[in-house]
């Protein structure tokens, strides 16, 4: 069972949040999300890979490419995904109602929905809702907002860090969602990061893209991507400090940091899988290159067998085994060697026995272990976090029209 974040989010200086309850969602959960800068703020932004994508996906590119952004307003329960020429229309007023709320330009409001593909926005109560969510805003309002993303996600979801950025203290906080439709190359997932240092445009938009390669695209639940998946990052400068430039010591030290709240972030959707009951990391090493060693992890990590076999807690060495075969990455099978945390299974060409495997079996009855997996002697490593693929999966993908 995923837990809570066991900190509070760290307010950013010159940044507000707010979650508050629309009614999109027939539950009455918190379903409207504001984030506001108090100064323009440089923005960077990564987006689903899937040919199939949202209004509001198209309207915060559009953002991005400008360069600045004051706000973003995010929903959850509707995707606004392939309702007509309706669903860029209610993108774009989303947007043109939180700069009217706000006394910004329309054009730096960036836009998020998750939800159900298909259906019209209900203009109505997005209306009222940002409305709220604009009274509501406040510096601390991280939690409620990390609440009003949610769609199938057990828990919510924050991350904060403290750091410095050349001798000056900076925050980085972010939110995110996600819990199904989790694969490689963004998945069903919102992120939203904002931090007080002062970044320049290209070199926020780097860091993003490298911290995001590091973690939001390292994890997998079941293989499949979504059409409203973006991750934002905006920089407000509070802080003072003098711009990271790209590749300079500043940026470096920005880019640890922005990549330590990103990959706190995506375990917990990894381990928030739907119907997940444990978090796998599969670290591959012995590969020629770090694409081979990834190739390899994503193969275990997303097999339906292997994932079946963790939420069994069955030690099916073969299963893992048969997985990294199956990645197009050429390696001896006499040279692996497959453990879980720290008990061998395989080795030597071989089964290590019953004993092996028992201790084993009490391994993978763990909440969260490593399934390592060496394929020879190069120099390359990589990995990746999964969860199991349990009975409840079926049952909340059955119930939960996405």
């Amino acid at each position: 069972m995923p837990k809570a974040p066991e900190f509070p989010p760290l307010p950013v200086p010159g940044f507000k949040a707010a979650g508050v309850a629309c009614h999109i969602k027939k539950t009455g959960a918190r379903d409207l999300v504001v984030i506001a800068s108090d100064t323009p703020a440089t923005v960077a932004g990564v987006f689903t890979t899937n040919v199939v994508q949202a209004a509001p996906v198209t309207v915060s590119r559009q953002v991005v490419a400008g360069g600045t952004c004051r706000a973003i307003v995010a929903n959850a329960g509707n995707a606004n995904c392939f309702g007509g020429p309706r669903s860029m229309d209610d993108a774009r007023a989303m947007a043109r109602l939180t700069a009217r709320a706000l006394g910004c330009p329309e054009d730096q409001v960036a836009v998020a929905s998750t939800g159900v593909i298909g259906q019209y926005l209900p203009m109505d109560k997005v209306r009222n809702g940002i409305a709220q969510a604009v009274a509501a805003l406040k510096p601390d309002g991280w939690e409620d907002a990390a609440q009003g993303i949610r769609t199938t996600d057990l828990v919510p979801k924050w991350h904060s860090a403290h750091g410095s950025v050349g001798g000056t203290a900076v925050t980085v906080t972010g939110i995110t969602k996600g819990s199904g439709m989790i694969h490689p190359n963004m998945a069903t997932m919102l992120g939203f990061l904002c931090t007080d240092a002062a970044v320049d445009r290209d070199a926020l938009q780097a860091a993003l893209a490298r911290a995001t390669e590091r973690t939001f695209n390292r994890i997998t639940v079941d293989g499949d991507t979504s059409t409203n998946d973006c991750v934002l990052a905006l920089a407000n400068g509070h802080a003072g400090n003098t711009p990271a430039l790209q590749g300079s010591p500043e940026w470096e030290q920005f880019a640890a940091l922005l990549e330590d709240v990103c990959g706190v972030l995506a375990r917990a959707i990894a381990a928030d899988g739907e119907g997940a009951t444990k978090l796998v990391t599969v670290a591959v090493d012995g590969a020629d290159s770090e694409a081979d060693a990834l190739a390899v992890a994503r193969q275990i990590a997303t097999s339906n067998l292997v994932k079946t076999a963790l939420f069994a807690a069955d030690p099916n060495w073969g299963r893992v085994l048969a997985a990294a075969g199956q990645a197009g990455v050429p390696f001896d099978p006499n040279r692996v060697v497959i453990r879980f945390d720290d008990a061998c299974l395989f080795a030597d060409g071989g089964w290590q026995g019953a004993d092996a495997e028992k201790r084993v079996a009490e391994v993978m009855k763990r909440g969260a272990y490593t399934i390592a997996v060496s394929i020879g002697s190069g120099p390359a490593r990589a990995t990746v976090w999964t969860c199991d693929l349990s009975y409840d999966y079926v049952r909340i993908n059955a119930e939960y029209r996405s």
